[in-house]
């Protein structure tokens, strides 16, 4: 900097916002790549989420006091490296994945949808996607960076314009010069080239960069020929350089930072020339400004942050705070919030600064791609930060159309009953997670609606947009930690993604654990607490464990499955497991291949069917520890089979693409097959409705996680509905409750557990509020029926198998009268313990029905034998009492007494309003007006109390006058007065205690 001119920036100052103002409760995720993780236009912001292809949405500015919610969108089957938003259309985002391809969407305002489907998708690419930026000077020019290849596409004709594939190695950044000719990039070779792509796919100038090829970034400042790069030197220590592409064989300047291993993000305003470096990993902002003479990069200001930096994006120019001297807005992206650190000049703030905020480019572009590849240099015209000239002209882009306002999102949510943790939270039907492809019905269903209510004026509603389950209130719980079992050590992660990954019964939980042998432990359910830190008592497999389940019939037993395709098969003492077992009360040999598979028969003692990777189900006679029935006909992995609640059929999901049911005793060909998921990720089947329909989990063809409903007597047919839910790895898990048809699903690794309602018919899927917790979760079960508590409205308890504990949630109804027995929600549940025929007779061709128990407590009465609830009595409008009279009419009704002032008897009863306003407006600083309108209430109950007193009545007031009259005849015993200056004296007091809660004027004039 010259010393003969100091800088206006020189006592900027950097304030990290309130905690109030802060994006909280988010779940935000980092990758291994080159992005910033965090983009921000005038109106959204951008960012990635835990979940691996799906980004968090949120307004940029709140809407009143209303907090921001975030939604979240499913954009890719893979991770988001990076993405940006067009300078000139605030709703457009470009995102680029580790699936290789990029994609455009259409975001809307705030209170809309989030888009199902992509506006473009280009690609794929031949490597994933790496860098993204939009062209500063012409809509529909965007530069993407895959491996060694930096492509220029014209986004409306998806086609690439041009390739420069010039460089060496990995491509880490790539941004257009301000005017839109050049285009700079930083690669993993350490050169730093300069390209003018409409001339020619070569570099037109390079250097070498910063010494060390890790995470390099590059801008170009407001000065046409300069650019600012960092990275890292020999000794791994940040380093950030200015350029001029006029002399490009050295660096004008070079500034050396600390060490640290993460990259060191930049982000540059060129109106101002101030330049924000955030290290990944850091809790610190450092602000220079980047000038043209010496020295080049000037210190400004410091800030210090509460939490780790995971990602930064600068707030636009034009969406500053420019009357409060606000020059530059960072987006601070930690783990759990995002954090607006606003950088402001201590300068008057009632006055606009010009030199401060100079004019700015707009949002109106200024050549489209055909121009600007014939050779276009026509740049954007500039506005006026002024908040007079405001608002700037404003465009919409042609590349993706904007989206009709759905009837959906027309209709507001309906709040859930009852208040939620906010760490252990539920997510509204509404505001799920948005997916990749719409939520759709292949049959003649609408699409599901939740908390729609049913009042009068909103039947016709519901009648358009279908029913909604009586479980859209659900509430999910974890319950109190006295019920957890703590310090769990070594969890054994790598069971199948098809299997639940532990099992449970009533009595006690199988783990199985990382330690060679495939070792088990199981503990008692009964004994929560902390686990010793010594070893456990284990059950040892001698193999790597794949599947296990506990017999239904007989809660001591377990069959665990392993690689050395055994299955073994375990007697567990009363008392628990004491000590390590090492020989099985039975081993079952015949599976050639490692076992994938353990399900027990539901109705019949004695019986298992297990699949493995020789492509075969074998159904075991544990009785006679031997196999009865073998069934074929997969041409590749099982991934699920499943028992049909009658126990005749045989349900299998496979990865050849199809879905297969088998009555076993009638022979080992499948009895019918139908089209399965398209995806060969994974997939589980479960039967549904009362044995009425099949539902399986998996995944369509570009990795999106879907359900789809099947009607178990015609699976060629295809199924009846499909629902896309999200963009995740894992397989969904369905749990299904038969008794309520309640399906839970939740993969391993989420965070989020959904809940549907399913029916035989249209619509097909009811959704229901999910639960949410902060963490991920190894597993997720549903536990028997009879450990719900059911005079807390418990449809449903579950076990949340985390990374070191056990957690049991508890998923409960709000109801109003809870004393009573909910019939409707409880209805008589399988005695599930029991078991109907022997293993001998179910193969010997004989069929059984469960028995059913009521779960209604001893001295509990049903609900739907509840005597009614008399109706509340409806209290007529204040208006009727406050109603204006004549002064007659007055005289006549009332008549002047001893102690009446004369404007109660010539006046109206707004007088004693306008009276008492005066009181409470010294106290409170309001006008009268507006005590008018927030003291109605309360003055429309004291002027009736006044009317009663004295003997006024109208239509609506006959039985509050006899109440007021018998007050009246007790006051006079007591020698209470009731005169209009009693009561006035009253108001005055409240006035008095007005500015400690406007709550207690009301109860007192009551």
């Amino acid at each position: 900097m010259s010393r003969f001119k100091v800088s206006k920036f020189r006592h900027t100052e950097a304030r990290p916002s309130r905690r109030e103002a802060w994006i909280s409760d988010i779940r935000a995720g980092t990758t291994a790549s080159c992005g910033n993780h965090i983009k921000s236009s005038c109106h959204l912001i951008a960012f990635n989420s835990d979940r691996p292809g799906v980004l968090g949405i949120v307004p940029l500015e709140s809407q009143g006091e209303d907090k921001r919610q975030v939604t979240y969108l499913g954009c890719h089957s893979d991770l988001v490296t990076d993405l940006d938003f067009s300078p000139f259309d605030d709703f457009l985002l470009a995102t680029g994945s580790a699936d290789r391809t990029v994609k455009l969407w259409r975001l809307p305002a705030s209170g809309q949808a989030l888009p199902s489907v992509p506006g473009l998708v280009l690609g794929p690419e031949p490597v994933q996607v790496e860098v993204l930026h939009f062209h500063p000077t012409a809509d529909g020019v965007l530069a993407s960076a895959a491996g060694m290849a930096v492509k220029v596409w014209d986004v409306a004709k998806h086609q690439a314009l041009t390739e420069l594939a010039a460089h060496g190695d990995l491509v880490q950044a790539a941004v257009w010069s301000r005017d839109g000719a050049l285009l700079g990039t930083i690669c993993k070779d350490k050169q730093l080239r300069i390209f003018d792509p409409r001339t020619k796919p070569g570099a037109s100038q390079s250097t070498e960069a910063h010494k060390n090829g890790k995470d390099g970034r590059l801008a170009w400042t407001g000065i046409q020929e300069h650019l600012v790069s960092t990275g890292f030197n020999q000794m791994r220590e940040h380093e950030v350089k200015v350029w001029d592409t006029r002399h490009f064989s050295s660096a004008l300047a070079s500034l050396t930072l600390d060490t640290s291993p993460g990259s060191l993000m930049l982000l540059l305003d060129p109106d101002s020339g101030l330049l924000i470096l955030a290290g990944k990993g850091e809790s610190r902002l450092s602000c220079y400004e980047v000038l043209p003479q010496q020295p080049a990069l000037s210190p400004v200001t410091q800030c210090l942050l509460e939490s780790v930096l995971r990602g930064a994006a600068l707030v636009p120019r034009r969406a500053l705070a420019i009357m409060n001297c606000e020059v530059l807005r960072v987006l601070q992206l930690s783990n759990t919030a995002i954090v607006p650190v606003s950088y402001h000049v201590p300068r008057k703030a009632v006055e606009f600064h010009e030199d401060l905020f100079p004019d700015t480019a707009g949002c109106v572009p200024a050549s489209d791609p055909h121009a600007w590849w014939a050779g276009s240099n026509q740049q954007v015209q500039k506005v006026s930060l002024h908040p007079a000239h405001r608002p700037h002209p404003s465009f919409t882009s042609c590349l993706v159309p904007p989206m009709e306002p759905s009837l959906d999102a027309a209709q507001p949510a309906e709040t859930p009953v009852g208040d939620t943790d906010p760490s252990e939270g539920f997510s509204s039907p509404l505001s799920s997670l948005a997916s990749p492809s719409t939520p759709s019905s292949l049959g003649p269903s609408l699409s599901s609606t939740s908390g729609i209510g049913t009042s009068p004026s909103q039947r016709s509603l519901q009648s358009l947009l279908g029913p909604s389950s009586k479980f859209r209130h659900a509430q999910g719980t974890v319950l109190h930690r006295d019920s957890h079992i703590t310090n769990l050590k070594g969890l054994n992660l790598t069971t199948p993604g098809e299997s639940d990954g532990f099992c449970a019964n009533r009595l006690r939980v199988a783990v199985p654990l990382l330690s060679s042998g495939g070792q088990v432990a199981v503990l008692e359910l009964q004994k929560p607490g902390r686990l010793p830190d010594t070893a456990l008592p284990t059950l040892q497999n001698g193999a790597a464990v794949t599947d296990l389940a506990w017999d239904p019939f007989d809660p001591y037993r377990l069959a665990v499955g392993g690689e050395d395709a055994r299955i073994r098969l375990w007697r567990v003492p009363p008392e628990g497991l004491q000590e390590v077992l090492t020989t099985p009360e039975a081993v079952l040999t015949g599976h050639t291949e490692k076992i994938y598979s353990l399900r027990f028969h539901p109705l019949a003692a004695d019986l298992l069917a297990s699949s493995s990777y020789d492509l075969t189900i074998r159904i075991w006679d544990l009785q006679a520890r031997a196999e009865q029935l073998r069934l074929q006909g997969h041409r590749d992995q099982i991934f699920s089979l499943a028992w049909s609640p009658s126990g005749q059929h045989l349900a299998t999901v496979c990865k050849d693409g199809y879905l297969r049911v088998y009555e076993p005793r009638g022979g080992p060909e499948p009895l019918q097959e139908g089209p399965g998921p398209e995806g060969a990720r994974g997939a589980r089947v479960v039967w549904v409705c009362d044995g009425q329909c099949l539902l399986v989990s998996g995944f369509d063809s570009r990795s999106e996680r879907q359900l789809l409903l099947y009607p178990a007597e015609a699976l060629a047919g295809g199924p009846l509905a499909v629902l896309g839910l999200d963009v995740a790895p894992s397989t969904l898990l369905p749990s299904y409750d038969p008794d309520t048809s309640l399906v839970l699903l939740t993969g391993k690794g989420d965070t989020r557990v959904f809940l549907y309602e399913l029916l035989p018919e249209a619509p097909f899927f009811l959704e229901c509020n999910s639960f949410t917790s902060t963490d991920p979760h190894k597993g997720f079960i549903l536990l028997p029926k009879t450990e719900c508590d059911v005079r807390e409205v418990e449809f449903a308890r579950c076990l949340r198998l985390r990374q070191t504990s056990l957690e049991p949630v508890a998923f409960r109804l709000p109801r109003v009268r809870k004393e009573f027995f909910q019939d409707d929600v409880f209805p008589d549940t399988t005695v599930s313990w029991e078991p109907v025929l022997s293993a001998k007779a179910w193969l010997g061709g004989a069929n059984g029905q469960p028995r059913l128990i009521s779960l209604q407590p001893p001295g509990m009465s049903p609900v739907s034998q509840a005597p009614r609830e008399a109706p509340a009595r409806r209290v007529p409008s204040s208006a009727i009492y406050l109603e204006e009279k004549s002064d007659q009419q007055k005289k006549e009704e009332v008549g002047p007494g001893e102690g009446w002032p004369m404007w109660a008897c010539t006046g109206s009863w707004l007088h004693l309003v306008i009276a008492f306003s005066s009181l409470v407006q010294p106290r409170l600083g309001h006008e009268p007006v507006s005590h008018f309108s927030r003291f109605g209430s309360s003055l429309g109950r004291s002027s009736r109390a006044l009317k009663l007193t004295h003997g006024v009545q109208d239509a609506g007031s006959q039985g509050r006058a006899e109440e007021a009259s018998s007050g009246l005849a007790q006051s006079k015993q007591s020698q209470v007065p009731l005169g209009p200056w009693h009561i006035f004296e009253r108001l005055r007091q409240c006035a008095e205690t007005a500015a400690l809660g406007l709550q207690c004027c009301e109860s007192a004039c009551l």
